[in-house]
């Protein structure tokens, strides 16, 4: 870091869509963090998005918000990227590339594409990467070199060709990797049982979405001789076939986790081991990691124990035929649900359809035992302070030639909170063995908020007309969200309210999870996707050699020491937060994708819509369904002339009077997408 003068920070500088920015100062080891300071557009230099920049603040200028410092940049002291992608146009003084990210705010102008030694040479209309060159001043062009021609802008591989460069993702890994995967064996041996508890003749199945294909986790179920219940959450070991150091570890170690993007996925570990020979598919047998809880007959856990196991699912339930087999009797109804495709259900299992009047109600009693626990421990932890942030998500469905085709609205319903609960526990119960034991580990950490950041939202609640107390206090932030529940703007105000919390992240501390309020708690649940959780995995196998007696290298073969999982920690912190914005990229694309193919069908689909902010221009709609966010310009209603009324919380028509009222809930269809500035307007249907 720089020597800093009074009044300079060293920051991240984030862009909104106006040119404005906000610098976020990097963490100062025993130094109170401080608010972010504030950048006017003519002030951001030659700054761009996410660099790493010197700033300085301006004395006396103070914003809008309480606390508020404004101020400028200095100079960049690192670049975020310095390859960039976008739509190759022909500009007034030759050829230019429009940014796909909105916030990069200009154009970066290029040299002749014919002579850019690239064949087929790119042309107008295509999707190019750019390598950034030097720029010194803010009031010169932006330079670039064209490195790379992706396709044709907004067709599907071309977008997605374009969130690969930018977020630096892969789905084919190195020579080495591939040889080391295909040395694996492709099934269970018989040499590997040694020392492992056997499950395969037990009640033992797994419940995942639809489309899913590499499964983590499953769940057991025993009735133990004096009525207590032992539930089983058992998880994939990877750890054994993906050996400390190996060319397999480091590169899932590079990667961090697996990256969903929209219609595909860019796995941490091959298809052989993410798909096959780890993935707990139904009729296989395969290598676990398990946590035993047993259960009382009030639903409290009395007992935790830890071991290897061997399990063999008989069943791969998806959340929906789950959730038919908790509140639907009716067997024909069950067996008539949609089929996940073939590849997905394991390569022996049997449909539900395919399943005797018996099998199916056993399947139905253990799954209603199991959620009757879950519901007691979910009514536990929400009444000791654990904040409900479960949000809704919409999951976009795309044809054989990758267009996004489909919207579904997808609720944390009684399935998804099932399976959620037993795999919090599963979590909470090896971050407390950890923790215990003084192992250096991973822990999942989610720090208490910033209360200006609190005071903030509560002065945006009450532009709602939501009244609270102090948000500091948990039992005030436990209100609100029962009030959002209900509330028409719940999914956006829910949003702003997590984004008023701090990002969680991996530490090699045991520092507590706000959210979940909970001192001990790391992930342990998902190896497969999460390289955070195969580190705690080969810690947790130290734990079982030396509780057993035998060897402790494990962990010494692994490397683990806390200066270490401290490097792995905010190495996976980052990681993760690359893939997050990946993902939320994706979704952007496909979600403009999905409504400008909306603006060719004959008639126009209609959507349900809910009023979410009123302004004299127009109106911001949200999507009920898709959870999509557009606006309707008050020039669009054609009806009268409407103009916005004293309160300002409604468009009124002048001559009659129709009003347009915050939270006000109508139809709407799409009128324009612009794909570059990433915005949809609506127009009533």
């Amino acid at each position: 870091m720089p020597k800093l003068r009074a009044g300079e920070i060293v920051g991240r500088i984030q862009f909104r869509a106006g040119g404005s920015a906000f610098i976020v100062r990097e963490s100062v080891e025993g130094v109170a963090a401080e608010p972010s300071l504030q950048i006017f557009p003519e002030d951001t230099g030659v700054a761009l998005p996410g660099d790493r920049v010197l700033a300085r603040e301006f004395p006396g200028r103070r914003g809008k918000r309480p606390g508020e410092k404004i101020g400028g940049v200095i100079r960049v002291l690192a670049r975020e990227r310095d390859t960039i992608v976008g739509d190759l146009r022909r500009g007034r003084r030759g050829f230019v590339v429009v940014p796909d990210d909105p916030r990069l705010g200009r154009e970066i102008h290029v040299g002749d594409p014919t002579k850019a030694g690239i064949s087929p040479a790119p042309k107008e209309g295509d999707k190019v990467a750019v390598q950034l060159g030097e720029w010194s001043r803010r009031e010169l062009p932006l330079p670039g070199t064209i490195t790379s021609r992706l396709g044709r802008t907004h067709e599907p591989q071309a977008e997605l060709l374009g969130i690969f460069l930018k977020y630096q993702l892969s789905k084919q890994f190195p020579e080495e990797v591939e040889r080391e995967a295909a040395a694996l064996p492709t099934s269970v041996q018989a040499g590997e049982l040694a020392d492992r508890l056997d499950y395969r003749r037990e009640v033992v199945f797994t419940i995942d979405p639809d489309d899913a294909k590499d499964f983590d986790d499953a769940l057991s179920y025993e009735v133990l001789p004096a009525g207590e219940v032992k539930v089983g959450i058992h998880i994939a070991d990877v750890s054994a076939y993906v050996r400390a150091g190996s060319a397999l570890d480091r590169e899932a170690q590079r990667r961090g986790n697996s990256t969903y993007l929209v219609g595909t996925v860019v796995p941490m570990l091959p298809e052989k081991l993410s798909n096959g020979l780890c993935s707990l598919v139904e009729a296989q047998d395969r290598l676990c990691k398990a946590v035993f809880l047993t259960f009382d007959a009030r639903g409290k856990i009395r007992d935790t124990s830890y071991a290897n196991t061997v399990i063999c699912s008989r069943k791969r339930l998806t959340y929906k035929q789950a959730y038919a087999l908790l509140f639907t009797d009716d067997l024909a109804r069950i067996r008539a649900l949609p089929l996940p495709p073939k590849h997905q259900t394991g390569s022996t299992g049997r449909a539900l359809r395919d399943l005797s009047d018996l099998e199916l109600r056993d399947l139905q009693t253990w799954i209603r035992a199991l959620w009757k626990i879950a519901s007691q421990l979910r009514r536990d932890r929400m009444a000791h302070g654990s904040l409900d942030l479960d949000m809704p998500e919409t999951k976009i469905f795309v044809d054989e030639q990758g267009y996004a085709d489909r919207l579904e609205r997808i609720d944390q319903d009684e399935s998804h909170q099932l399976i959620e609960e037993f795999m919090l526990a599963a979590n909470e119960a090896v971050a407390r063995l950890t923790r215990s034991q003084k192992l250096p580990s991973l822990y999942r950490v989610h720090d208490d908020p910033d209360p200006d950041r609190l005071i903030e939202l509560r002065g945006l609640l009450a532009t709602f007309h939501i009244t609270v107390g102090d948000l500091s206090h948990r039992a005030e932030l436990v209100k609100l969200l029962k009030t959002l529940s209900h509330h028409p703007q719940g999914y956006t105000l829910r949003t702003q309210l997590l984004r008023s919390l701090k990002k969680a992240a991996y530490r090699h501390t045991a520092d507590g999870h706000f959210g979940l309020h909970k001192k001990d708690y790391t992930h342990f649940t998902s190896p497969i996707r999460r390289y955070a959780d195969l580190v705690v995995h080969r810690v947790f196998e130290h734990y079982l050699e030396k509780s057993a007696g035998r060897s402790v290298a494990a962990i010494h073969r692994a490397g683990y020491d806390l200066p270490r999982v401290e490097r792995l920690g905010e190495h996976l912190s980052l990681t993760e937060i690359n893939s997050t914005e990946a993902e939320r990229d994706s979704v952007k694309v496909k979600l403009l994708e999905f409504f400008e193919r909306e603006l060719a069908k004959k008639p126009l689909t209609r959507f349900a819509a809910v009023i979410t902010d009123v302004r004299s221009n127009g109106m911001f709609v949200e999507l009920t369904e898709s959870m999509t966010f557009g606006f309707i310009a008050a020039t669009a209603l054609k009806d009268d002339t409407y103009a916005l009324n004293d309160a300002g919380n409604a468009l009124v028509g002048r001559k009659r009077k129709h009003r347009f009222e915050l939270n006000g809930r109508f139809d709407v269809v799409v009128d324009k997408v612009d794909r570059f500035k990433r915005l949809i307007d609506f127009v009533p249907a």
